[in-house]
């Protein structure tokens, strides 16, 4: 019995011994561990959770240059449209076909407002004086379109727009 006992305890010592060589080998390597991992990615969503509204300042100052860029395209491509057809701006309803699909054709493709997701800049007529307008940053429309007068109706706010009306503020 005393000799059992021994044996017994020997086997136990060497095949801890084995276990620690092995876990020191496996640490050797350069092995993670599920904690460790988790840790490591913890750590980079806190980061990234802090760090990216920082880049949503840029994104809208970028978003506003290229919608005056593309306004005043659209500005230029109703005149030209003007002078080609009679002195008569494309009505509301069809004026993207008119302006992409016109002979001659005065601009490729209409631009999309990058405020607004896929859809087009918003247009609006009355009589001879016109409006195109974004929705700006806060991505909701205040201008909803333009008297007979030329005046803007609704309210600017942080919309972008050209126009030919009496609106200085565009």
């Amino acid at each position: 019995m005393h000799l059992a006992r021994a044996g017994g305890l020997r086997w136990r010592r060497s095949a801890l011994l084995a276990t620690e060589e092995d876990g020191m080998r496996r640490h050797e390597r350069g092995g993670f561990t599920l904690i460790e991992m988790m840790i490591v990615i913890t750590v980079i969503a806190i980061l990234v959770g802090v760090l990216l509204p920082s880049f949503r300042g840029p994104q809208d100052e970028a978003n506003t240059q290229r919608a005056r860029s593309e306004l005043r395209t659209l500005a230029t491509a109703l005149e030209s449209y003007y002078i080609h057809y009679s002195n008569v701006f494309p009505p509301v309803a069809t004026w993207a076909t008119n302006l992409t699909q016109a002979t001659p054709r005065i601009i490729p493709r209409m631009p999309t407002d990058p405020f607004n997701g896929s859809n087009d800049y918003q247009y609006g007529l009355s009589g001879s004086y016109y409006v195109v307008w974004s929705y700006g940053i806060d991505r909701a429309a205040g201008i909803t379109g333009i008297n007979s007068s030329g005046a803007l109706t609704g309210t600017q706010g942080d919309d972008l727009c050209v126009t030919n009306g009496t609106a200085t503020t565009c």
